[in-house]
């Protein structure tokens, strides 16, 4: 297991986990994450292993539809390093671009239909 390090833009939410080497990602075609255009990790993660440490009233959630996801972001600058997913409550996801060392374009993207999941 290999240890990752993530944060958004401005560094006031920072996450970490372990996970196996990262070598594809996904793409949800749903219409809140097409617009977002982020790549996520194709695994999910327990909170318990997702560690998060945020600033104070750093983080924002957004829900849509029929409010199970939760889409996270941060207040200052916008991005949105992980969410909770629609199709297993409790487990999150995270954008592969919030994370150090991980190029996106070099990763194997496949889509994910989000857009008829429900």
């Amino acid at each position: 297991m290999k240890k990752f390090n993530g944060s958004c833009h401005c560094g006031s939410v920072k996450f970490s986990f372990e996970e196996e080497d990262i070598t594809s990602g996904m793409r949800c075609t749903c219409s809140y994450c097409e617009r977002r255009g982020s790549a996520l990790s194709k695994f999910t993660l327990s909170k318990d292993d997702l560690n998060i440490k945020a600033e104070d009233d750093a983080m924002g959630m957004y829900q849509f539809d029929t409010k199970i996801a939760k889409h996270f972001f941060c207040h200052s600058c916008g991005i949105h390093p992980f969410l909770e997913t629609v199709r297993a409550p409790g487990q999150f996801r995270v954008n592969l671009g919030c994370l150090d060392g991980i190029d996106v374009d070099k990763l194997e993207i496949v889509l994910f239909d989000g857009k008829n999941l429900l």
